[in-house]
């Protein structure tokens, strides 16, 4: 289980669609460990590894 997870994102939580140990940032590439893993949307079903990496994709500017 130490590969890329695959994931369905929910308002409050996410489904594991494919185990693993990590899913990558939308925006940066970055590995995030699952229980780490606290920033995502649920319209575009990405993760991201930081707020910053949230407002990039927001602003359209990743």
């Amino acid at each position: 289980m130490g590969g890329e997870a695959r994931l369905r994102y929910l308002d409050a939580d996410y489904d594991v669609l494919a185990p693993g140990s990590f899913v990558l940032c939308a925006v940066t590439g970055i590995r995030i460990p699952l229980d780490e893993l606290r920033y995502w949307s649920v319209d575009r079903q990405e993760p991201y590894a930081t707020p910053e990496a949230v407002v990039q994709r927001d602003l359209g500017l990743a």
